[in-house]
């Protein structure tokens, strides 16, 4: 059973928390806001993000949207009130850091998306690790509309898709669909919405059966290495399978291969 965790940040507790096992679940709850990521939003992320971050019984987090949406983007009418260069210099750091912090916490996290997914909405599911969504989801950089070139979510959607997608969802701010969205890399797997919460728990289910350290070290290694040379990739990418050999969970892998039995990581 899975318990709900309240956390601090003020009136609509804009994050909810709920464990299973070694699986978390963070709500983005601004569902009549179709959870915009204001700046209580984003600071109530990073303060889960980094507490999750640091706790080795949690295995795996599922980043979901309450309400009718996933997530529409920044808040506009916030961002309206305080017309500044540096006002929006600092919102736009505070999300980067937050959307950083994704994909440097040793967790993988999915995203969990229904309704739609919207230009800093888009860049989420884009820098999640993992992405299943719902059949009936959309998703869009519709910046462009307002005329505000989506740039920050144009850094992970170009990261997740061809460069010519990436610039023609950018340039005309069109919807694609989540079969476009899972064939052009977006998300990895499309279920119809009542089957949404079993897809993401059968897909949570398979990374915790293997090894915590090798999830951990692969991770980082997945992302330092796309930034860099093919020969400094290689150079990185050979350290760490040299320093993961010396992991018990992998010493035990193998030698279960060439037992041939299944590995006992318990």
């Amino acid at each position: 059973m899975s318990d709900a965790i309240q956390l601090p940040g003020g009136p609509g507790d804009r994050v909810t928390e709920s464990r299973e096992g070694a699986v978390v679940t963070l709500t983005m709850n601004r569902g009549a806001q179709f959870n915009a990521l204001s700046e209580g939003l984003l600071t109530d992320l990073q303060a889960s993000l980094d507490r999750i971050a640091s706790d080795a019984g949690v295995r795996v987090v599922v980043l979901a949207g309450a309400g009718r949406a996933f997530c529409a983007g920044h808040d506009l009418r916030e961002m309206r009130a305080s017309p500044s260069l540096e006002y929006y210099n600092t919102l736009f750091a505070q999300c980067t850091r937050m959307m950083r912090t994704i994909q440097r916490m040793p967790q993988p996290v999915i995203a969990r998306v229904h309704g739609i997914a919207t230009a800093a909405g888009c860049q989420l599911v884009a820098t999640c690790d993992l992405a299943v969504a719902s059949d009936e989801a959309k998703f869009a950089v519709s910046g462009v509309n307002l005329g505000l070139f989506c740039s920050t979510p144009s850094v992970a959607l170009s990261r997740n898709v061809s460069r010519k997608q990436a610039f023609e969802m950018l340039v005309t701010g069109e919807f694609i669909d989540a079969q476009q969205a899972l064939e052009r890399g977006l998300v990895n797997r499309v279920v119809p919405a009542a089957c949404l919460d079993q897809e993401i728990a059968s897909l949570a289910a398979v990374i915790q059966a293997k090894p915590a350290v090798a999830i951990a070290m692969g991770k980082e290694l997945f992302y330092r290495q796309a930034e860099m040379g093919t020969d400094a990739a290689y150079q990185l990418a050979g350290q760490t399978m040299a320093c993961n050999m010396m992991e018990a969970p992998a010493l035990e892998g193998v030698q279960a291969f060439i037992d041939k039995r299944k590995p006992r990581w318990d």
